[in-house]
């Protein structure tokens, strides 16, 4: 059988490629997968200890068997449809964010911008490249919105944008809007929970540059197939 892989950040970096196709046997898992590329690119097996395995944008575990066709993307812990749910390259309009969970009945929205900042850990910061396995990005955060319905059902509407390539100090990085009909229906609480989940499972990465050189920074959450 044949399986697509998709690598991203350090991964990416280590095999010098984002996308691969390898023949497989019937009956393959994720492990048998990951053995196979570690013998193929052994800098890639120094750096799989604490990565993230999906199969079909949904998480895996190393005995999930594969099938032909399915597709694996291999990442590391996370750093940190339609256009409520979106990623871009493109600046992002706190305002527009902020209008798309806006209905008649709403009377509340809460905002959360998360914007680039000239230090990180004690360390100037030029500027930030981030990346994103946009697909699954997609769907998790339509799941984080979910989630966040179910502990908190008066709320109206869920926003949360993205922005991914290139950006400066001072650019946004991601806009999360939570609209509810009056501001003690549960607003604030699920848009500070909407970037912490954020940061837990959706797969996107950044990359701190600065005048002492650059690095990737990962999360410290490893998801289960429960996420």
């Amino acid at each position: 059988m044949k399986v697509t892989i998709k690598l991203f950040a350090r991964l990416r970096e280590a095999v010098g490629a984002g996308k691969l196709e390898r023949e497989l046997s019937d009956g393959a898992t994720i492990e048998d997968l990951l053995n196979a590329l570690h013998a193929e690119f052994p800098r890639l097996a120094d750096l799989t200890a604490r990565t993230i395995v999906s199969v079909n944008q949904e998480f895996a575990t190393p005995d999930s068997r594969l099938r032909d066709g399915d597709e694996v993307a291999i990442f590391p812990p996370v750093s940190g449809g339609g256009d409520s749910f979106r990623v871009t390259f493109d600046p992002i309009s706190i305002d527009e964010v902020a209008q798309a969970v806006v209905r008649p009945h709403t009377g509340a929205v809460t905002t959360f911008v998360g914007v680039v900042r000239n230090v990180s850990g004690g360390k100037a910061v030029a500027y930030l490249e981030y990346e994103a396995y946009e697909e699954m990005a997609v769907a998790k955060m339509r799941q984080v919105a979910d989630e966040a319905r179910r502990q908190w059902p008066q709320i109206v509407d869920v926003a949360i944008v993205q922005r991914i390539g290139h950006l400066e100090v001072g650019d946004v990085a991601v806009v999360i809007a939570v609209s509810s009909g009056h501001r003690d229906e549960g607003c604030f609480e699920a848009c500070r929970y909407a970037i912490d989940r954020l940061k837990q499972i959706v797969p996107v990465w950044k990359k701190e540059v600065g005048p002492t050189g650059e690095e990737w920074v990962e999360g410290h959450y490893l998801p289960t197939t429960t996420d």
